[in-house]
C-alpha cells in the first residue's frame, strides 16, 4: 500500500495512470494535478515512513488506495448534504470525508453527526483540512473534487469506496487521553466557544476558572460517551472578553473532565504507538494525525510507523475527533 510523500510530478503521473489517490498538501501544489480520481485537502505538515515528519509546501502526500477498492464515486456534500454521509455510503466498503476547517460544513458535521441518519452503520473516515500555522487567519483551508477540478472552501469531499471481494474495513483510534479526577465540567449552550460553565454545577466564567486553576491546555477536556473517550482540544482563551475557544464544541448534557495530566507528552504519545505497533503496516490503509500531537508531542524528524499520513485541524473517526490518531485497516476475511 503506499502512502508516502511525492512531488508533483510524481503524483500526476499516478493520476494519469488511473490510481485512486487520497492527497494532502499546500493549496499551490495541488492546484497544479490533473483531473484524475482522486480528492484532496490542503495542509503543508505531514509524517512520512522515511522521512518521519516535516513541513513542505512543494510536496504532497500520497496515499493509494487502489489496490483495495473495486470501485470509487466521489462527490461533494454542502454543510446540509453532509446529513447523507453515513447512509449513502456503500454497503461493502468505506467513506472517506475531508472537510475544510472553520468552514460551515466543519461546524455542522460536528454538531450533528451524531444524529445524522444511519450514523455509525459503515466506516467513514477523514480529516478536517488546516493551513501552514504561518498562514492563519490569511488563507482559507480547502478541498479538492479531482474528478471536477473543483475547489472548495465551503462543503466537503467525500470518496465513496466499494471493497475488492473478501475484504473488510475497519476504523481505529489512538487516543493518549482520558478523564482526569477533577471538577465536572458542563456547559450551557453547544459551541466552539464558552464564556460560562458549571464547575460541579456552579456556574463560573470559563477563562477566568482556567486561569485560577493553572490548567494545561496542551490537555483537552475529555468526555465519557458510554465507554468513548472524546477530546475537546483547546485553541486559546481570551481573558479580556472572558471566552474560551475549542478546535471541537463542547455540548450541553455531556459530562466533561481535564484531561488526566502525562508526565511527558511525547514519551506518553510514543507509548500509545507502541500498543499499536502490532499492526501491519500493509493492513493501514490511511492515517491521519493531529497538528497538536504533532507539536506538543514534537514530531518534526521524528516516525510514527505503522502510521504515516496527513497533519490535521481534526480527525474524522465516525465523527469529529480532536488531538487523536485514526486508521483505517483493510484486511481479507
Amino acid at each position: 500500500m503506499l502512502q508516502d510523500i511525492m512531488t508533483v510530478a510524481e503524483t500526476a503521473k499516478l493520476i494519469a495512470a488511473g490510481k485512486v489517490l487520497l492527497l494532502a498538501g499546500d493549496e499551490a501544489a495541488l492546484r497544479q494535478l490533473p483531473k484524475g480520481n482522486w480528492i484532496g485537502g490542503t495542509i503543508p505538515y505531514f509524517i512520512s515512513h522515511t522521512e518521519g515528519g516535516l513541513a513542505t509546501r512543494e510536496r504532497i502526500f500520497v496515499t493509494d488506495v487502489t489496490g483495495v477498492v473495486q470501485s470509487v464515486e466521489i462527490v461533494e456534500r454542502d454543510a446540509n448534504g453532509l446529513a447523507k454521509v453515513y447512509a449513502e455510503g456503500p454497503q461493502e466498503g468505506f467513506s472517506v470525508v475531508i472537510i475544510p476547517a472553520l468552514s460551515k460544513a466543519h461546524l455542522s458535521f460536528a454538531l450533528n453527526a451524531p444524529n445524522y441518519r444511519d450514523f455509525g452503520v459503515r466506516p467513514l473516515i477523514g480529516w478536517i483540512s488546516g493551513v501552514h500555522l504561518d498562514d492563519l487567519g490569511k488563507v482559507t483551508p480547502k478541498v479538492f473534487n479531482g474528478v471536477t477540478g473543483n475547489v472548495l472552501e465551503e462543503g466537503a469531499v467525500v470518496l465513496q469506496a466499494t471493497l475488492s471481494p473478501g475484504k473488510v474495513a475497519e476504523v481505529g483510534i489512538v487516543n493518549l487521553f482520558e478523564q482526569g479526577g477533577g471538577d465536572i465540567l458542563t456547559f450551557p449552550a453547544d459551541g466552539f466557544s464558552a464564556k460560562e460553565v458549571l464547575v460541579n454545577g456552579e456556574k463560573r466564567n470559563f477563562a477566568a476558572y482556567i486561569v485560577k486553576n493553572k490548567l494545561d491546555t496542551r490537555l483537552p477536556l475529555v468526555a465519557d460517551y458510554y465507554g468513548a473517550l472524546v477530546n475537546i482540544s483547546f485553541q486559546g482563551i481570551d481573558e479580556v472578553e472572558g471566552e474560551v475557544k475549542f478546535y471541537a464544541p463542547v455540548f450541553t448534557g455531556i459530562r466533561y473532565k481535564h484531561a488526566k495530566p502525562v508526565a511527558d507528552y511525547g514519551e506518553a504519545f510514543k507509548a500509545c504507538l507502541e500498543n499499536k505497533c502490532q499492526l501491519s503496516e500493509d493492513r493501514v490503509v490511511f492515517s491521519c494525525n493531529c497538528i497538536l500531537n504533532y507539536l506538543y508531542s514534537g514530531l518534526e524528524g521524528k516516525k510514527t510507523d505503522p502510521f504515516a499520513g496527513p497533519i490535521t485541524f481534526g480527525e474524522i473517526a465516525y465523527q469529529l475527533l480532536n488531538q487523536t490518531l485514526v486508521y483505517l485497516e483493510v484486511h481479507d476475511v
